[in-house]
């Protein structure tokens, strides 16, 4: 894609003694119009790398309380010391122009057009769009239950109208369900036709997350693309969440990152760099984001990375500041 700019070129002639009135012309002013490459890889903001200052403190239990309240009464969820109205303009002091976000925290107001007005409006004041909506709790799209299925499809019709009216591109869904391999693939198959052939209507991709389970399994999740074989539906692959199976003390069963990502990255309409924790150099510690980079590069993706940061060691704001250092070196280094 290549970015029009109109470039005004003013040239001063004086008049001197020695000219003819046809050769002291006035200022004059010329437009000419110039092509300027857009760089392939642009930045963007997950939200959820701000999860701690929405939510408050995580206790024992936590969990299980959040998914309850999320249900009961969903704005109890919001804890924390800052507002996730305030996103926009959290987001534009990183500089970012785009930003991505989480349907939780905005679960109560799935019917309240008035306040997606308004939200609409900040983006436009903080100089930020809205790229994608990740979307949770709303059912499983490979339901084993047709009708389950049948529900968890429509209830992400509300969030795709959502991310038509703040002029997303996509909203980011989970292909979970109970069963073997094969038949959540199925399930997964078919609630991602149906969920995209609204998204279609609306001109919003369906792109699904590597987030646990068999998702998390690149050539698993990259078969389900196939079968669905929809050109608005799609992946978000995820850096870091290539966990399948998670024990008490963290992950029993992880799939190859590497491996993952390239077998994603056909499908890709997104990527989400997460992150953790960095070393002396600025190096993040589980991840090579310079190998990744060359993958995502490789696949012939050109779109927005979302930063998403996780760590526990920086605070949110010196982790989301970290990760857009690193990612800013990667990608200077294969331009």
């Amino acid at each position: 894609m290549k970015q029009r700019i109109i470039i005004v070129v003013v040239s001063l002639f004086f008049v001197v003694s020695c000219r003819t009135k046809s050769e002291s012309n006035a200022t004059t002013e010329a437009a000419q119009e110039i092509e300027v490459p857009t760089p392939d890889f642009q930045i963007s903001l997950a939200q959820w790398s701000f999860h701690n200052a929405f939510l408050g403190p995580k206790r024992e239990g936590y969990w299980q309380w959040f998914v309850k309240t999320l249900q009961e009464s969903p704005d109890d969820i919001l804890l924390g010391d800052a507002d996730p109205n305030d996103f926009p303009k959290m987001a534009a002091k990183f500089g970012v122009k785009s930003i991505e976000l989480v349907n939780t925290f905005y679960y109560g107001k799935v019917d309240d057009q008035a306040f997606w007005d308004g939200f609409k409006q900040r983006c436009e004041e903080a100089g930020v769009s809205v790229g994608l909506i990740m979307c949770d709790a709303l059912g499983n799209l490979g339901d084993a239950d047709a009708e389950a299925r049948k529900k968890a499809v429509e209830n992400h019709y509300k969030w795709v109208d959502i991310a038509k009216f703040l002029g997303a591109h996509s909203i980011r869904v989970n292909a979970a369900g109970e069963g073997s391999a094969e038949e959540v693939a199925a399930n997964a198959v078919d609630g991602l036709t149906q969920l995209g052939e609204y998204g279609a209507t609306q001109g919003i991709n369906i792109i699904v997350e590597n987030h646990g389970g068999y998702s998390s399994n690149g050539a698993w999740l990259a078969g389900v693309m196939a079968q669905v074989n929809m050109d608005n539906v799609g992946t978000l692959p995820d850096y870091g969440n290539f966990c399948i199976e998670r024990g008490p003390d963290g992950c029993v069963n992880e799939y190859d990152r590497y491996k993952g990502m390239a077998e994603l990255m056909p499908y890709a309409k997104g990527v989400s760099a997460k992150s953790h924790d960095f070393d002396e150099n600025g190096n993040e510690t589980q991840t090579d984001f310079y190998k990744m980079l060359k993958i995502v590069k490789d696949s012939g993706f050109k779109g927005y990375i979302g930063i998403e940061y996780e760590g526990s060691t920086l605070s949110e704001e010196e982790g989301i500041a970290a990760t857009l250092a690193l990612l800013n070196k990667a990608i200077d280094s294969i331009q």
